[in-house]
């Protein structure tokens, strides 16, 4: 189902190598906003870290961003070292393939990683890409996204009965 991810973790530092071989990933599009910072712009203990590991095993990071903020975007993407696109308007396709043409890799083996469904989820399952859900970092968000969060609460609740059913 377009709203559904196939993953719903906690934190990105929750998906590991082990995921990614799993799933045959090979490459990760990265949300910015309470994904990889919070409201305030402060990068959780562990982050970078987490996709130094990511980077040494030959894993493909980029970010792909709707914020037009392009000094919030570009400040993350140096801290991680990683390339960046912003004001993507996700859930159209196009960011998400000019994402894949800058990893250069196929469709299937890149994961899509976010806090929001209406965008991240349903923009990865558009371009054929594995969609995975964490929980936001922070309570704290911009007034559009807290408008669609209760809507996004409802389609969790939903796709974790369904997980339970299997």
């Amino acid at each position: 189902m377009l709203l559904y991810p196939k993953l719903y973790l906690n934190s990105v530092k929750e998906i590991s190598i082990s995921i990614l071989k799993e799933n045959r990933l090979q490459g990760l599009i990265l949300d910015v906003d309470n994904t990889l910072i919070d409201y305030d712009k402060n990068m959780p203990e562990g982050i970078k870290e987490w996709a130094e590991s990511l980077k040494k095993v030959g894993i493909k990071l980029c970010i792909l961003s709707n914020t037009n903020h392009k000094e919030k975007v570009e400040n993350v993407a140096q801290k991680l070292n990683i390339p960046y696109l912003y004001f993507a308007k996700k859930p159209l396709k196009k960011g998400f393939k000019k994402a894949k043409e800058q990893l250069n890799l196929k469709e299937e083996n890149i994961g899509v990683v976010g806090d929001q469904i209406l965008t991240d989820i349903i923009g990865a399952n558009r371009s054929k890409m594995f969609p995975i859900l964490v929980k936001p970092i922070s309570e704290k968000d911009i007034f559009i996204t807290k408008i669609k969060r209760p809507i996004e609460q409802l389609i969790i609740k939903k796709y974790q009965e369904t997980k339970e059913k299997k």
